[in-house]
C-alpha cells in the first residue's frame, strides 16, 4: 500500500513509518517540524519512504494513488499545546478538513489520531469508547482536547455524508525512543531528572494515575487497526494503571538515581485517572500490550543516556 503519514517525524509518527516500511509499504511521510525532529526520520530516507515538509493547516495535494492515510500531525504534550494554542486548533480542524478532503478524493481509507485527552477529566473509570468525557471547553487544555473532539467529528461526518472508510484511534499515555527529552511528559521529565540527578518533579500529591504503553505495542495497534475492517473510535493502550509516585519509584530505581521527589501544584484541569478499557482493541485486533513496564522502561532509560551523553559531547566540542 501507499500510506500518507502526517506528523511523520515526530515521537509516534516516525516509530509508525519505520514499521509501515519494514512490512513492505510505500510511505510518504509529512511534517512541518513544529515540535518534532528530522533525525527521527534519518534512518528511514530510502526508496519506500519520502518526505515533504509541510504544514497540513494549508490545502494538501498529493500526486498519485494514496492507499491510506494516517493524521498524526498535532503538538501532543501540555508543553506543546500550551505554547502552541492556535495551530493545535487549526491542525485539528483545518488539518483533518484537508486531509479529509483528499482522502475523499482518492478514496483512501482514513485513520484519525484521537487521544485519551478527549475523556478529560473522566467520571467513568476504566475509560471506554461510548464514554463522551468529562471536558473544560475553555480551560487552558481545552486546545488540544477539543481539536481532537472536533476532527473525530468532521472525520465521522465524512463518513456518513460521503461512505469513507473512517478508524479513529483514541492513544493513551506512550512512552519510548525518539520522544523529545525536554516536552514536558511524565516519563521524559522523570528519566531525564534521574540521569542528571535533579529533583523528580511530581505535581499534585503523585497519587493521580496514569496507563503507560511502550511504542512498539501502540504501533503494532495502530498498524492492526489502519488494515482492519473496524470503523469508529477505539482505544489503544495499556490498562496496567499505576501511579504517577509508583512511577517515579520504579524510574529511580532503574536509573540508580538519588535524585529526590519534590511535590509541585497540580496543573488546571489534569485529569485524576487514566485507565483504557481495550475490550475492542482485543475483539476485533486481537491486540493487547507485550512489553511490560520494567522492560519499556530500560530500553528508554537506554536510549535517553544516549541522547544525553550526545548533547554533552556537543557542549563540550562548542567550549
Amino acid at each position: 500500500m501507499h500510506i500518507l503519514v502526517t506528523g511523520a517525524a515526530g515521537f509516534i509518527g516516525s516509530n509508525l513509518c519505520k514499521n509501515l516500511i519494514q512490512e513492505g509499504h510505500q510511505v510518504t511521510g509529512i511534517d512541518n517540524f513544529l515540535t518534532s525532529s528530522p533525525q527521527n526520520i534519518e534512518d528511514l530516507l530510502g526508496e519506500n519512504f519520502t518526505f515533504i515538509k509541510y504544514d497540513v493547516t494549508q490545502f494538501v495535494h498529493v500526486p498519485g494513488r494514496v492507499d491510506a492515510i494516517v493524521h498524526l500531525a498535532s503538538p501532543a504534550s501540555p508543553v506543546d499545546y500550551l505554547m502552541h494554542p492556535i495551530h493545535t486548533l487549526k491542525v485539528g480542524s483545518l488539518g483533518t478538513f484537508h486531509l479529509l478532503g483528499l482522502a475523499k478524493e482518492k478514496r483512501s481509507r482514513f485513520l484519525l489520531a484521537s487521544t485519551s485527552e478527549i475523556y478529560g477529566d473522566p467520571l467513568v473509570h476504566p475509560q471506554t469508547e461510548s464514554y463522551w468525557g468529562n471536558v473544560n471547553p475553555i480551560g487552558v487544555r481545552g486546545v488540544y482536547d477539543e481539536a481532537k473532539r472536533f476532527g473525530e467529528a468532521m472525520a465521522m461526518a465524512y463518513k456518513r455524508v460521503h461512505g469513507l472508510d473512517i478508524k479513529i484511534v483514541r492513544i493513551f499515555n506512550t512512552y519510548g525512543p525518539k520522544m523529545r527529552l525536554n516536552d514536558g511528559r511524565v516519563v521524559t521529565n522523570f528519566i531525564s531528572q534521574a540521569l542528571k540527578g535533579e529533583d523528580i518533579t511530581i505535581y499534585g500529591t503523585g497519587k493521580q494515575t496514569r496507563s503507560f504503553c511502550y511504542v512498539s505495542d501502540l504501533v503494532n495497534g495502530l498498524t492492526k487497526l489502519l488494515l482492519s475492517d473496524f470503523q469508529g473510535p477505539m482505544n489503544i493502550g495499556n490498562p496496567n494503571e499505576m501511579t504517577v509516585l509508583e512511577l517515579a519509584e520504579q524510574i529511580l530505581k532503574l536509573t540508580n538515581s538519588r535524585s529526590q521527589t519534590i511535590l509541585r501544584p497540580l496543573p488546571e484541569d489534569d485529569p485524576k485517572e487514566r485507565k483504557p478499557d481495550i475490550s475492542l482493541a482485543k475483539k476485533y485486533l486481537n491486540w493487547e500490550p507485550t512489553v511490560s513496564l520494567q522492560e519499556g522502561l530500560e530500553k528508554t532509560i537506554s536510549w535517553a543516556k544516549n541522547v544525553l551523553e550526545k548533547q554533552t559531547e556537543i557542549q563540550k566540542s562548542l567550549v
